[in-house]
């Protein structure tokens, strides 16, 4: 693992002095690869902290351009980015972060026929994208790919956390649980509104994001306990945080006893937006 050099010392020393984390954990910050599945509400905290931890290299895939009603939350674009695809701005706000950090840059909407050989090219992902069918796709393809899947979603003043990582087992034995053993299928089309009619507070999708970016370091790090096995819901109005278990379902359609989903060829191609991650 390469050493760190005199800059990367410098700028990390609060890391470093971290009992946990230190020069060795620094190193697996640095040697890292994650993917960063949209550069909207979600994603911009989760770039932004991983860029200004020293995360080596981030991937961001977002075909998308900046529009001025984004930036009440997507806080790593500026004005002036206005109409800019939003992962080259993205590669642009992480440089003004921290320029030790390699950010790939993937202006593409993420489908059936990409998604495994985009996603084993990194070590962890991180899903901020803004419907249901990336969404299930992303996680489909993160259990196929044997992949950590840090997962997050938004309501208007709500937000939604987890980790999902199936290729491996709890404590009894039993794999980890997928999105599909909380929820099966996506809802159907409609059924869920989207930002646009609902609208979500600005500050709601940096917490949220935050607390996502956090997990993937700490998966990273190999730190604490992980979210696997967990949601974590936050509820703004209510200033409060739950911790809900959840479990493998052996019945689910991906990772049950008797799986019907085999492969990524049921995803077609990828909805509009139905709901609020960014």
């Amino acid at each position: 693992m390469a050493s760190l050099t005199a800059e990367e010392v410098q700028r990390y020393k609060r890391h470093l002095v971290l009992r946990d984390v230190g020069a060795p954990g620094q190193q697996k910050l640095k040697a890292a690869r994650v993917l960063v599945i949209g550069a909207g509400g979600l994603g911009s905290p989760v770039i932004t902290y991983l860029a200004a931890a020293g995360v080596g290299t981030i991937g961001v895939v977002d075909d998308d351009r900046v529009s001025i009603d984004n930036l009440q939350r997507q806080i790593l674009h500026r004005t002036e980015d206005a109409d800019r695809l939003k992962a080259e701005s993205a590669q642009d706000g992480v440089r003004r972060i921290n320029p030790l950090v390699e950010v790939e840059v993937h202006a593409e909407r993420i489908n059936a026929s990409n998604a495994l050989a985009l996603i084993s090219r990194y070590d962890v992902v991180a899903d901020g994208s803004d419907n249901f069918a990336t969404r299930y796709l992303v996680a489909d393809a993160c259990y196929f790919a044997k992949r950590p899947l840090v997962y997050a979603t938004l309501g208007s003043f709500d937000g939604y956390i987890s980790t999902f990582k199936p290729h491996e087992r709890d404590p009894e034995g039993n794999p980890y649980p997928t999105l599909r053993c909380i929820f099966p299928e996506p809802p159907p089309a409609g059924l869920v509104a989207n930002c646009e009619e609902v609208g979500v507070l600005g500050p709601v999708a940096g917490v949220v994001g935050t607390l996502q970016a956090t997990e993937v370091i700490k998966e990273i790090l190999g730190l604490g306990e992980s979210l696997a096995g967990r949601l974590l819901i936050y509820d703004a109005l209510a200033a409060r945080f739950e911790n809900v278990s959840i479990s493998w379902d052996p019945d689910n359609p991906l990772s049950g006893r008797k799986p019907t989903i085999l492969d990524l060829s049921a995803h077609g191609s990828i909805a509009g937006p139905a709901c609020a991650a960014e």
